[in-house]
């Protein structure tokens, strides 16, 4: 991990100078760049925990430089994604940007990948990577959840989502920038799928209403004839346990499916009810699609294609901390230093 940190840190240090931070969001919230990234920091290409690592290395490598460049990283596996907030708002003190924004952003990616995605998924991380200006992006990854039902059937691989702020033009309509997974589920709820607007639509005016009529028409469901092909499964609704949530969300009166969401309470189960009750009694039925769709330049950790060369790995970081901090050349000259290295790399390996 020292090593991937340090030469993460190199990497980045360089794409700033070069692209400036906004590019560097990007990258990150393209998933096969992100791969790549881990892929030359040394890492597995086939194991879920680049994710986790390539994230860590990248926050441990920036840490005493993040005021500098104006790229903070945030959160990250279990416990410290839910410190995400916290991290947001003491950066934001430092660079004097607006937190809340921020903030939102975070929640509301979770939020939607854990209750308006469900994809029989669980999360367990979640990086929040903004830039001074209040750019920001998302990597976040979950992990099958054998307590949920529409787990059941999946294989043991790791699901990665990634946000980008700058594309996110409706919280509830196809936010995300790529969500990457080696399986797709057949039990999949998406209702932020473009196709899903009419239930997402009713889900929120269910929301408005007395709370009566919803848990009236729930109360039916194990008494109906469901099809075979209905993927709302009906013996995971409890309706003596979602009357709180509803008169949370009634009380709250929210405007549309994004602030539905938001309220506090409301999450897979209560969504997947009022989904369930919008598609029988409105006949407005949400999308079931799962959304779903390297190269080594030091080695794999597990030898494949061979064993991490620790000492090009270290000349690598070496070789870009002197190209971005040699003092006594300026930033041009800096840039053409590292595409003369470029070429003579190439030409070396041509001959």
């Amino acid at each position: 991990m020292h090593r991937m940190a340090k030469l993460g840190r190199e990497i980045l240090l360089l794409m700033a100078a070069e692209h400036g931070t906004d590019t560097i969001l990007q990258r990150l919230a393209d998933p096969f760049w992100f791969q790549a990234l881990g892929c030359t920091l040394g890492f597995d290409w086939h194991s879920s925990g680049v994710t986790t690592t390539v994230c860590g290395a990248l926050k441990q490598g920036l840490a005493d430089v993040q005021d500098e460049i104006g790229l903070y990283v945030c959160g990250g596996k279990g416990g410290r994604s839910r410190r995400t907030p916290d991290e947001v708002r003491t950066h934001c003190d430092s660079c004097g940007s607006d937190a809340e924004p921020l903030v939102f952003a975070s929640r509301m990616s979770a939020k939607i990948d854990s209750a308006a995605l469900q994809d029989g998924f669980q999360l367990y991380h979640h990086t929040f990577f903004f830039t001074a200006a209040g750019q920001w992006c998302v990597v976040q990854q979950g992990m099958p959840d054998e307590r949920d039902p529409l787990a059941a059937r999946l294989p043991p691989f790791a699901r990665r989502y990634h946000w980008l702020g700058s594309r996110v033009h409706e919280w509830d309509c196809e936010p995300h920038n790529a969500i990457c997974c080696e399986q797709r589920g057949q039990l999949t709820l998406d209702l932020v799928a473009e196709r899903s607007g009419q239930a997402r639509e009713t889900s929120a005016e269910l929301a408005r209403q007395s709370p009566i009529r919803t848990l009236t028409e729930l109360r039916k469901l194990p008494s109906l004839e469901m099809a075979a092909r209905h993927k709302i499964l009906v013996e995971d609704i409890h309706p003596e346990r979602l009357e709180k949530t509803l008169l949370a969300a009634y009380d709250r009166q929210p405007a549309g499916f994004t602030e539905l969401l938001g309220t506090e309470r409301v999450g897979p189960k209560t969504i997947r009810a009022l989904a369930l009750v919008a598609e029988l009694v409105y006949g407005h039925a949400p999308s079931f699609s799962d959304p779903a769709r390297f190269s080594f330049a030091h080695g794999g950790k597990d030898g494949v294609p061979y064993p991490v060369n620790r000492t090009r790995y270290d000349q690598t970081i070496d070789t870009l901390h002197n190209l971005v901090d040699a003092s006594k050349i300026d930033l041009s000259e800096k840039r053409r230093a590292f595409r003369r290295l470029v070429r003579l790399h190439q030409e070396t390996g041509a001959a």
